[in-house]
């Protein structure tokens, strides 16, 4: 079940990253960028692959809190382990 959650989180944002990529670098030469005036020291390619994996975890989060906010109070609220080996704050909750 949570390796089907972590495709639905990981999935949609590393084609929305692909997305992303493109048309930021459509408007922006990696080249012209700078950091604290100074121009950065990377290839195209180097700012091309720092900036895809930041625009994937930014999207991750936010796919990652989509699906945190679609469980319901019974999937958040229960209690995973079985009834005989619950501890006592956990024996309120039926799975």
């Amino acid at each position: 079940m949570w390796m089907q959650r972590l495709m639905w989180i990981a999935w949609p944002a590393f084609l929305m990253a692909g997305v992303m990529e493109m048309v930021v670098f459509a408007f922006v030469d990696p080249e012209a960028l700078q950091w604290f005036d100074q121009p950065l020291r990377l290839s195209r390619e180097g700012v091309y692959t720092i900036a895809f994996f930041t625009f994937w975890f930014v999207l991750m989060a936010s796919s990652a809190l989509t699906t945190l906010l679609s469980l319901s109070p019974f999937e958040l609220n229960r209690c995973p382990v079985p009834k005989g080996a619950r501890p006592a704050d956990c024996a309120k909750y039926v799975s």
